[in-house]
């Protein structure tokens, strides 16, 4: 197994851009808000970006090491790298643009990506997930030991983007290569990643499977990024667990000890629908929806998955009850 080792520090406008990790031959994707630093640890592992201080080693081969005066180029580093825009040649046809990476013709690549019958056509001819497919073609045809993908999906249309997604799940899977993708959809990190780094204003707060993280996020911004309920509330202890007071009114109890100002985060999932004179915490609902076999209900304060067949509608006070153990108790600047 290859191993890639990242410790850099990079000053950003707002932040230092601050990330220590090591990956196998697996992926990992980058999860984070925009503006938290996630292109930018791509840049700085591709050689696009100079940190101030940092270390970057693949293997024995070492591409950066500030306190020693080593600093491979980008061309030095043997990366395959697909920025946000695909960074194909516009005047180039597909074969060309991936010949220009190999320095030979490598029609099998096209047809790896499905897109052989294309390879006469340049970029501005090809739809999003056609120029995709061709940028993948042409990073890989350098033959990187370490892939660098930076929100390859962002220019897809829904139906595609799930294609497209299956398919380099796929062909990572086959590869064995470290590979860093950056999304800001926590359901695209799920579907390509092994593993998800979430970074926050420059900073690495948890690095872990999906599961981990659903089930116990580091940080507010973890769960928000998971798609969980964060509200705000007032905690006591109560038994083993804690009564948590909500902001807007209401209460829930957590099987885990919390004290003072916390913030509960709660899956839509974990959310059942009940009778308002029966639930210690009640919402208003605002907003019905039908997805993929089930009804997303929008509260004030809450999102909530309910059966299909769910009596509710707008306007309506509901019930809620979450078991203790789903509610997860972090601290207020957690």
């Amino acid at each position: 197994m290859v191993r890639l080792d990242v410790d850099i520090a990079l000053a950003r406008r707002a932040f230092e851009l601050r990330v220590a990790f090591a990956i196998g031959d697996e992926t990992v994707a980058v999860l984070g808000r925009s503006g938290s630093g996630k292109s930018s640890l791509l840049r700085t592992v591709a050689g696009l970006e100079r940190p101030h201080r940092g270390r970057i080693a693949l293997g024995g081969e070492l591409w950066l090491d500030t306190t020693r005066g080593v600093r491979l180029l980008a061309e030095q580093r043997r990366v395959g790298y697909v920025p946000q825009d695909y960074g194909l040649f516009p005047h180039l046809t597909a074969a060309a643009n991936v010949r220009f990476a190999a320095g030979r013709d490598r029609p099998d690549l096209l047809e790896r990506f499905g897109v052989s019958e294309l390879a006469g056509a340049r970029p501005p001819q090809l739809s999003g997930g056609e120029r995709q497919r061709v940028a993948l073609a042409r990073a890989l045809a350098r033959e990187p030991k370490v892939l660098l993908l930076d929100e390859p999906f962002a220019a897809l249309d829904a139906i595609t983007r799930v294609q497209v997604r299956d398919e380099l799940a796929g062909a990572l899977g086959e590869l064995g290569l470290p590979a860093l993708l950056v999304t800001h959809a926590f359901e695209d990190a799920v579907a390509v990643g092994q593993r998800i780094a979430v970074l926050d204003a420059g900073r690495l707060v948890q690095l872990a499977s999906a599961p981990e993280l659903l089930r116990n996020p580091a940080t507010v911004t973890v769960a928000a990024l998971t798609g969980a309920n964060v509200v705000r509330g007032l905690a006591a202890r109560s038994g083993q667990g804690a009564s948590v007071r909500l902001e807007g009114g209401g209460e829930l109890t957590a099987a885990t000890a919390g004290e003072g100002p916390v913030v509960v985060a709660i899956h839509p999932w974990e959310i059942g629908l009940a009778d308002p004179g029966s639930s210690a915490l009640t919402d208003s609902v605002v907003g019905v929806r039908p997805h993929e076999g089930r009804l997303i209900v929008a509260l004030r304060r809450f999102i909530v998955h309910a059966p299909a067949d769910a009596d509710v509608r707008e306007g309506q006070t509901v019930g809620l009850r979450v078991a203790p153990g789903d509610v997860r108790v972090l601290g207020p600047e957690a």
